[in-house]
Parts: C-alpha cells; sequence; structure tokens
C-alpha cells in the first residue's frame, strides 16, 4: 500500500496540470468558457439547495447539489473543450488523422496512405464496417486520390467493403467534428478474425509512413513532398 501512495500522489498533480492546460488552450477559443461554467455551477447546486430548503433537508440536498454541481460542470467542460479543439484543427493539414488516432477500440489507422504535393492527402481505418478511406484537402484533388486508393483495396482485399469518406464542410463532405460519429454509424459486417487477416494483408502494401517520417496529428503547413508524388507509387 505505501508503494501505490506516492504514485497516486505524483499522479494527481499531473491530472491537475493537464486539465489547466486544457482550460487554458479551451479559453483561447472560447472566451466565455468561466463563466459558462460557473453559471452551470451555481444554477445547478442552488436549485438542489432550493429543492432541499423547501422538504426540510438542506443539508442533504445541498451536498448532493454540490456533486452534481460538479458533474454538469465537468460535462459542460468536456464539450466546450472538444468543440474548440476540432475549431482549432479545422482546416488544418493532418487534422484527420489526429482524429483517426483516438477513434477507439477495434479500428486499426493508418494515416497518409497517399499524399500529393499539395498536401492532399488519405488516411486508412480498417475495423468491423471494413475499410474506410478519409481525405482530406482539396475537393477535386482527393478524389482522384481516393479513387486510386480504392482501385488498390479493391484489388488486394476485394472481398472486403470500401468505404470513402472526404473532410470538409461543403456538399457530401464530412465534417471533422462529425467524423468519428460518421465511421461508428457504419454498418458492422466483418468478424474480428476478418478483420485480422485484412489487416496483415493490408499490411504487406507498406504505407506512406513507413516511407517518410511524418509527425502524428496536423503536419506542419510549411511541409512539402518530394517531386513525384507518391513515393509508394513505382
Amino acid at each position: 500500500m505505501a508503494r501505490k501512495e506516492p504514485a497516486a500522489d505524483a499522479a494527481n498533480p499531473g491530472r491537475l496540470k493537464q486539465i489547466a492546460l486544457t482550460y487554458k488552450m479551451t479559453r483561447k477559443a472560447d472566451k466565455k468558457i468561466g463563466l459558462v461554467l460557473a453559471g452551470v455551477g451555481i444554477v445547478v447546486f442552488g436549485v438542489l439547495l432550493g429543492i432541499g430548503f423547501l422538504i426540510g433537508h438542506p443539508i442533504y440536498l445541498g451536498i448532493l447539489g454540490v456533486l452534481l454541481a460538479f458533474l454538469a460542470t465537468a460535462i459542460v467542460f468536456g464539450r466546450r473543450a472538444e468543440r474548440a479543439a476540432f475549431g482549432q484543427m479545422e482546416g488544418q493539414p493532418g487534422a484527420a488523422a489526429a482524429v483517426l488516432d483516438n477513434i477507439g477500440r477495434g479500428w486499426t489507422t493508418t494515416p497518409a496512405v497517399a499524399m500529393n504535393r499539395n498536401q492532399d492527402v488519405v488516411h486508412r481505418a480498417v475495423g468491423k464496417a471494413g475499410i474506410v478511406l478519409v481525405a482530406e484537402g482539396n475537393p477535386n484533388r482527393v478524389k482522384s486520390l481516393l479513387a486510386a486508393e480504392k482501385k488498390k483495396m479493391n484489388r488486394i482485399v476485394a472481398d472486403v467493403p470500401v468505404h470513402d469518406l472526404i473532410v470538409g464542410t461543403g456538399e457530401g463532405q464530412v465534417e471533422l467534428k462529425k467524423l468519428r460519429t460518421t465511421m461508428l454509424k457504419l454498418p458492422r459486417v466483418l468478424s474480428g478474425p476478418q478483420v485480422t487477416v485484412t489487416n496483415d494483408r493490408l499490411r504487406a502494401l507498406g504505407d506512406l509512413m513507413s516511407n517518410m517520417p511524418l509527425p502524428k496529428g496536423p503536419m506542419p503547413k510549411g511541409m512539402r513532398m518530394p517531386r513525384g508524388g507518391n513515393p509508394r507509387q513505382r
């Protein structure tokens, strides 16, 4: 027990520091975050405390009000922080890859399986819904990238459904904040072993990431691809 306590004590400052950092980053995009959180906490606590006085148990309802106020504040903070994060990522190269990297269990994601010199890029995710190709960049240019990658997928794994999505705000596109939800709503047609086999077959293809060191998440805007387009195409 003595060994676990120092570890827990060391973890708490880390969590508090992370929360504080998240709040600072959120406040840059959401100036009213402090007032909103304070308002939510006060309203929830006030309502519970008022009910406590009405029924003759202000202490019990006051304690419950503190707990529910904290919970409501945490929920609102999480949602507004997520919205602010998506707002800051919107339009940045590699933003979709960051979302895919946190899509959850059951998915295997491979960022930047195809890319051109204009930083239009296609990412790949494999799960029980099949193969999902996610493109970000100029809508007109990424269509050719998607078509080439989809043709390759159909040739290698012809028995697996291939979906394609374009991240953006235009007609027929998927907003960045809705990308994860959209993918999770796709019908599940593969079993666990089939997903494993699909990943093994695709892994043999390699990907752009194994040929070129790219950072995870949004890519630097000044980064350029070498001449010749996608280095995987030979």
